[in-house]
Parts: structure tokens; sequence; C-alpha cells
């Protein structure tokens, strides 16, 4: 897309899923990135794949750490002038119920899913109000839904909806986009890389977890970043990702409250109640 081309566009969560997809279809359009993720050996795949035909600055830090990423937004404007996009893509999750999970895993998980795109976000606006450009915060469809050994995750990506909601309406009439993104399920590593407190249904293995997963990831990280970056350059509030996740904001909107028991009756028939970003 011809909008991005020489942006300056931030992407955490590089090294792999929806970052890479959207690093290397944002490359592919021209514009000028500044990946990150916590993954070396993935950031370092990523940066390989796009090549040396634009300008790319590749950095390793948690997200949970405030100070890097206050230091980062410095560093990004210094090596390749103010942000035009900032995607904040990186995140985490973990299996477990509330009972059953020590709260250095919530906390964990709040920190680097909800606090790591406040902070982001935080750090980066002064660029975006300076170039009027536009913020992308992945939430979920978990952000509409509450869902049983989910606690964390749900709670992050409820967090991330709340905010991102609140500071467009803040930001109305400056120019800055701020765009808040929904993907059902979607094949990334996220699952099979989560951490696991406790399994949260019954006799259930890890691999029969993992596998289940496999089969509600209908969406491609390619397709996904395809229409997270025509949603940023319409600069819409709301970019939902899949027939799923329009099917669980529907069921969610019509069913506020009695919504996991109408889910209840679609799973296992093709409708996604999970997503790992």
């Amino acid at each position: 897309m011809d909008i991005y081309k020489d942006k300056i566009c931030v992407v955490t969560g590089a090294a792999s899923g929806i970052g890479r997809a959207l690093a290397l279809a944002l490359a592919k359009s021209g514009a000028q990135l500044a990946l990150s993720d916590i993954n070396e050996d993935g950031l370092t795949e990523t940066v390989n794949m796009v090549g040396g035909s634009n300008r790319v600055m590749s950095d390793i830090f948690d997200m949970a750490d405030a100070q890097a990423i206050a230091d980062y937004a410095d560093k990004v404007e210094a090596g390749l002038g103010a942000a035009d996009y900032v995607f904040n893509v990186a995140g985490l999750t973990r299996v477990g119920n509330f009972v059953d999970t020590p709260l250095a895993s919530m906390e964990k998980v709040m920190d680097v899913n909800y606090w790591g795109v406040v902070r982001m976000t935080k750090a980066f606006m002064d660029q975006l109000l300076s170039r009027k450009g536009t913020v992308v915060n992945i939430s979920s469809v978990f952000g509409f839904i509450g869902y049983a050994g989910q606690t964390h995750y749900c709670a992050s990506k409820f967090a991330v909806r709340g905010f991102t909601e609140t500071l467009a309406q803040e930001l109305k009439g400056t120019g800055v986009g701020v765009c808040c993104v929904h993907p059902g399920g979607v094949a990334t590593n996220v699952a099979r890389n989560a951490e696991v407190d406790k399994m949260p249904f019954g006799d259930a293995t890890r691999e029969e977890l993992d596998a289940n997963f496999d089969k509600m990831a209908i969406t491609s990280p390619e397709k996904a970043a395809q229409i997270i970056l025509k949603g940023a350059a319409k600069k819409k509030r709301r970019i939902l990702i899949g027939g799923d996740a329009r099917f669980i904001s529907l069921v969610s909107r019509l069913f506020p409250v009695t919504y996991s028991k109408v889910l209840e009756k679609y799973q296992g028939q093709n409708v996604i109640l999970g997503n790992r970003s």
C-alpha cells in the first residue's frame, strides 16, 4: 500500500507471528522499520527476511521494562525520525484459572500485554501528535468475552480495549488515529510458548490443548497483517480479524450477560473461541 511508503513504522513483537507478518508487508510497501522483540534469534530472522531494501532498526528488549521503552522512543526518533505508525503487537499468554494461578503470573501477563501497550503509546505520543500518526493496539476476541482458563489474558486484553477506546475519544480532533485490533484464531506460536500454571480443563494434556488451538487458528498471520494495515490506513477505531472475531463481537453485543451459554453451543462447530496475537 502506497500510504506506508517512506513512513516510519514501529512494530513490537516482530520476531514471529503477526508482528513478523506486519514487518514483511510494511517493508514490501517501502516503509522504514523499527522492529523489536525479546526473542533475539527470531528478530534476527525477521530482519534477514526483510532484506536490505529498507532502512531497518532492530532492538531487543522486554515489554515489561518501562525504562527500556522510554529510551526506545528516543532512539527511534534519533535513528529514523518521528514515528508515523506504532503497532503494539508484542504479547504473551499463560494457561490456568484464577484460583490456581500465582499473582506473579497475573502480574507478568498484565505487565507485558497491558502496561507494555500503555508505555509504548505514551513514549511515542509526542511523535505521533507531531506526525498526525496512528497507534495500533492489539487486543483480542478475549477483549470482548471472558474465557475459562484465561483469566490473566482476558483481563489484559479487556484492559487494552478500554485504554484504546478511551484514548481514541481523548485524541479526537488531533489527527492521530487510534486503532484497537481484535483477532480471532490466528496461527502464531504464542499459544505453544504459553506457560501452564495448571491445566484448566480436567484431564486435558498440553498436547491436546495445542492441537485444539491449531484447529481454531484458521487465519494466517499474513492475512491478519493485511487486514490490520488496511484498517490502520483508514484509522479505523475497531479492526476485527476473521469471521470468528466478527461472530464473537456480535454475540457479545447481543447477549452481554449470557454470551458464554450461547457460545458453548458453537464450540467444535468452526466457531473460534481462541486467539493468540
